[in-house]
């Protein structure tokens, strides 16, 4: 192979990075970035609890975030002839308030309101507060080695980050160049506000939310939903990515569900339906074990890579310290994530000890599951902007049921502890992705992460005692919470042993498994078949999102292919256009919640 055709080495795409992309030391890491983050980040960490105990799922904030603080920042300047918030301090204050209003939510929709709904009483707000500020810091840490594999090396899309440095980059932009992608931007965020706007019918006109396929197919919860931001999720996702989430939606809706319901394995709901929750529950077993299995396969090929963030942990010990490269420099060093991880621990093991009876091993051992799970978590959201958070925590609960069999609380617990950490180091690699794309300081974008944590930790925790007094606030009209039930439901599952799990979901993780096992393979071994194999990640995830979901990722990846193929020119303007989408139904979904709020809805 020619110096011309060598891939560069990791060494490389790093100095190149630092020469042609990094800001250099630009004021970035400032008060008033700090204090906008801590605000926005707390505002939305609210709304992603009342979002999270209504449907189970979180959104991302950063993007969000971005266009309000340049809103405000905008108005501050011109009323009080101060300067504007620099690009750069805004992406700052987009970690921050991304770390702050995602990473310590979705564990209180999910495992803490399962233990609610379980035990029957909350947790000592103190005992809740260093519970959520721990986990959410142990997966900022744990985003620490990940990084330099995911975004630096394989620049695994994360299309929501691409999307959040995507829209700093128009709002900021002056050139010609930069002002037609900031109308394209603009203009798509317009029909993904109207999009929303007429979803719920604000406007008084026709209101829709799904399109369904006919009656057969609704009766395997076969739809297409109105929301576009998925849409512009897919157009950023990667063609193989968006086709791989198809056909396992297909497989899973359209084959292997009515195939469980001829075995009775299944039951219809409602008018003899079998709603999305109904298939779930059962294809999500085989969906986890795939992205676990591919994604611990992928990382026993780039073990080296990821060793290399390790190094900087011998410089701990060494009585003369090496000289650092340039990049080293400026990147979070090894050495915060061997202290960081070191007293996180310490303090998840004491809370499980004293608060929950787990052995210190046992935390330990949960401690491990939770970077495997992160290389996992991180994964699927780089390649697919969709963190399998419910998928993880249910393999992990399976794992904790055999590990400690019996017990329903330390079964909560500890699988909270590795999904819920694996989904704040998705969230927080999602933030990163956007600073690499701007040239942002890697370290002082991780210390407006760490701050973020305890920000959203100080807000998020008494509004939850207060929006859910007792387990009778769960399960109602008000707040379903889907995922505390769910997560619930499969605690009380194990409860009774792991031989109580149907033999067909034994063989749905074992088949899982070995396929998740055989792609990275196949892409390894015989590239040239590789692009005719589908994404592990998309088939995995296939099998936990609905199928409405994965149709409209599809269809976003669908209209870039087209373009690409028909119009060029227009090649640019993709990422603009689904950023845009992406923003503006953020922004509505946002604008929406806070009206429900104030109706009393």
């Amino acid at each position: 192979m020619s110096d011309y055709e060598r891939k560069p080495t990791p060494e490389e795409e790093e100095q190149r990075w630092l020469e042609t992309v990094y800001q250099g030391d630009k004021p970035q890491l400032t008060l008033r970035a700090v204090v906008t983050g801590i605000l926005l980040g707390g505002f939305m960490s609210l709304t992603n609890l009342y979002i999270g105990l209504k449907t189970g799922w979180g959104f991302g904030v950063a993007i969000t975030a971005v266009i309000l603080s340049f809103a405000i920042w905008n108005v501050i300047a011109k009323v009080f002839h101060t300067q504007n918030m620099t690009l750069l301090e805004n992406n700052i204050m987009q970690s921050l308030a991304s770390a702050s209003g995602y990473t310590t939510g979705g564990t209180l929709v999910s495992a803490i309101a399962a233990y609610l709904l379980v035990t029957g009483h909350h947790l000592n707000i103190v005992v809740l507060g260093l519970w959520i500020m721990l986990i959410a810091l142990l997966g900022t840490f744990m985003a620490i080695p990940l990084k330099r594999q995911m975004i630096n090396v394989e620049k695994l899309p994360f299309p929501s980050g691409t999307a959040s440095a995507e829209t700093l980059k128009s709002l900021y932009s002056s050139g010609v160049e930069g002002v037609r992608n900031a109308k394209v931007l603009f203009a798509t965020a317009g029909v993904g506000i109207l999009n929303k706007m007429l979803g719920e019918d604000l406007l008084g006109l026709v209101r829709y939310e799904y399109f369904v396929f006919g009656q057969w197919a609704q009766k395997f919860s076969i739809s297409l939903e109105s929301s576009l931001l998925l849409v512009g999720g897919g157009a950023l996702m990667g063609w193989r990515t968006a086709w791989s989430i198809l056909f396992g939606a297909v497989l899973n809706y359209a084959v292997v569900a009515p195939w469980l319901a001829s075995q009775g394995i299944i039951h219809p709901g409602e008018e003899g339906t079998f709603l999305y929750s109904t298939i779930v529950k059962w294809s999500l077993w085989f969906g986890a074990s795939v992205m676990v299995m591919a994604g611990l396969t992928a990382f026993a090929f780039q073990w080296r890579v990821i060793m290399r963030t390790f190094a900087g942990l011998g410089d701990v010990f060494r009585k003369q310290k090496r000289q650092l490269t340039a990049y080293e420099q400026i990147e979070v060093p090894g050495s915060w994530f061997a202290a960081g991880m070191a007293v996180v621990s310490a303090g998840i093991c004491l809370i499980m000890y004293f608060v929950f009876e787990v052995g210190i091993v046992m935390s330990l051992v949960a401690i491990a599951l939770s970077f495997v799970l992160a290389m996992v978590a991180c994964r699927a959201t780089g390649e697919t902007d969709t963190t399998p958070v419910g998928a993880m925590g249910k393999l992990t609960q399976l794992v904790y049921g055999v590990l400690v069999p019996k017990r329903m609380v330390p079964n909560l617990m500890a699988a909270s502890i590795t999904a819920d950490a694996a989904g704040a180091s998705a969230d927080l690699l999602t933030g990163l992705k956007c600073g690499y794309l701007l040239g942002a300081n890697p370290r002082k974008q991780f210390l407006a992460q760490f701050i973020g944590v305890f920000a959203g930790t100080f807000v998020v925790v008494p509004v939850f005692y207060v929006l859910v007094p007792g387990p009778e606030a769960l399960g109602t009209q008000m707040f379903p919470a889907p995922a505390a039930q769910i997560w619930a439901s499969v605690a009380k599952l194990l409860s009774e042993g792991i031989a109580s799990l149907d033999v067909s979901i034994r063989w749905a993780i074992l088949v899982g498994a070995l396929l998740g096992i055989a792609i990275p393979l196949v892409e390894r071994f015989a590239p040239k078949l590789a692009r005719f194999t589908p994404s592990a990640m998309g088939i995995g995830l296939a099998f936990t999102i609905p199928f409405s979901s994965c149709l409209a990722m599809f269809l976003g990846a669908l209209v870039v292919l087209v373009i690409s193929w028909k119009k060029k020119n227009w090649e640019e303007q993709i990422v603009p256009a689904a950023s845009g989408l992406i923003a503006g139904e953020s922004l509505a979904g946002v604008f929406l919640l806070i009206l429900g709020t104030l109706r009393g809805e």
